[in-house]
């Protein structure tokens, strides 16, 4: 046998090949159907070799500046401040933000996803950073004036200012049309009076600057919508009050907190977009955001598979590794098959939306798909970790506790399946 490539689990090595060119064109077959450990089951064309490189440094970042920390972040419950300036300097914030506000102006989700695939598959987390970039800077590039992008972003890509989006409101959940936080613009108009409280925060305890949802005027009677308006609240600004550090079954790491608005004066220049259409500047984002959930979803079920594999070759039960039983090839092959599919799902609806063509019905589709398949195949997996998958400091039982949020958070999957039957005309 001769290694030409120096991976002992090559299989054109495997046959013996000599010759470069005939290994590099069989490996690249295999790769294509996954019995190259780099490859994927499916021939997969969303990445290039720009991303590829990206997801080798991320790949590094995250062996040295994450998984050495992580369990003492998972147990102090939040990702330390600092930490943020660390993914700012990898330009993690700035990707697609233009060149004159110090990002790289690349138009593309494609480096978000890589890095969905690489967190999940280290088993670790960014803490809230998710919401920073997939969630606020796209409110950003669409709504903010130039005066204000000017102001926001620089802050935005150094990791100087966090941003977090505050919608949900106690009593509300995904009726958002019935939230009660109010904005009253002042009598000199230099600035709005907020009043309110909302929950569920992610990213609520590190923010620098929170996006509010808050009803300017009050609904119509044909209109239960109108009269919401999007602010950049500063949350130093007196009456702005970050309340319980929420403590969820999941996402340890990720800090989801209360807050709570009294008499805080915003300046009017920080209205975000027009007055009285936050709901219809909402539903513009909902598309990539539920995109976002989709593809992590998957990215979760992979790392399953991943996990469960690594465990069941190492743990011997009858004097044999679990991975030699009929049962665990049958479980692992069943839930690489679905793994293959959603991959398809999340790779289609990205591709969509780097095209700007990602329909609601779409997205609420893939969200549907991806995230009920991931609940799926990772308790399938942990099942193959027997007791050790039920203790927290083997990935498989955080991932299991982290992954159920998915069919609740941006919009729950009963909502996803209403979506669904309406673009069919049912």
């Amino acid at each position: 046998r001769t290694v030409v490539c120096g991976n002992p689990d090559c299989t054109p090595c495997m046959i013996g090949l000599v010759d470069a060119r005939t290994h590099d064109v069989l490996r690249q077959r295999d790769e294509w159907q996954g019995t190259h450990p780099k490859g994927s089951p499916l021939r997969r064309t969303v990445f290039n070799e720009d991303h590829e490189a990206f997801r080798q440094t991320l790949r590094s970042f995250i062996e040295a500046e994450v998984t050495p920390h992580f369990e003492d972040w998972y147990e102090a419950g939040i990702v330390p401040r600092e930490f943020y300036y660390k993914l700012a300097d990898l330009c993690l914030f700035g990707i697609t933000v233009d060149e004159q506000y110090g990002g790289a102006g690349l138009d593309s989700h494609k480096f978000e996803a890589i890095q969905s695939e690489e967190v999940m598959r280290a088993g670790v987390s960014f803490g809230g950073s998710s919401v920073h970039v997939g969630l606020c800077l796209p409110y950003i590039k669409m709504l903010a004036t130039d005066e204000q992008k000017s102001r926001y972003l620089p802050k935005f890509v150094s990791g100087e200012e966090m941003w977090a989006i505050a919608m949900t409101e106690p009593g509300t959940g995904s009726d958002l049309a019935g939230m009660r936080t109010t904005a009253k613009l002042s009598e000199d108009g230099t600035h709005y009076v907020l009043n309110g409280a909302k929950t569920f925060i992610t990213g609520g305890v590190h923010a620098d600057r929170m996006i509010v949802c808050a009803r300017t005027a009050p609904q119509r009677e044909d209109d239960r919508r109108f009269g919401i308006s999007l602010f950049a609240v500063q949350t130093s600004l007196e009456g702005y009050a970050v309340g319980r550090k929420l403590d969820k079954v999941g996402l340890k790491t990720s800090d989801t907190a209360e807050l709570s608005f009294t008499d805080v004066k915003v300046p009017a220049e920080d209205l975000l977009g027009e007055e009285n259409r936050g709901f219809y500047y909402l539903g513009q984002n909902l598309p990539s955001e539920r995109w976002m959930i989709a593809f992590g979803a998957y990215a979760q079920a992979a790392a399953a598979v991943r996990f469960a594999k690594e465990y069941t070759q190492q743990r011997e039960v009858f004097g044999k590794p679990v991975a030699a039983f009929q049962n665990t090839k049958f479980e692992l092959a069943a839930c690489q098959a679905k793994v293959d599919a959603a991959q398809a799902v999340a790779d289609r609806a990205l591709e969509s939306l780097d095209a700007g063509e990602l329909t609601p019905a779409e997205a609420a589709s893939a969200k549907l798909f991806c995230t009920e398949v991931a609940g799926e195949v990772i308790d399938r997996c942990l099942q193959l970790h027997g007791g050790y998958g039920f203790i927290n400091e083997y990935p498989i039982a955080r991932l299991y506790s982290d992954n159920r949020v998915n069919r609740i958070y941006g919009g729950t999957n009963e909502v996803m399946k209403t979506i669904i039957a309406k673009d069919m005309g049912l």
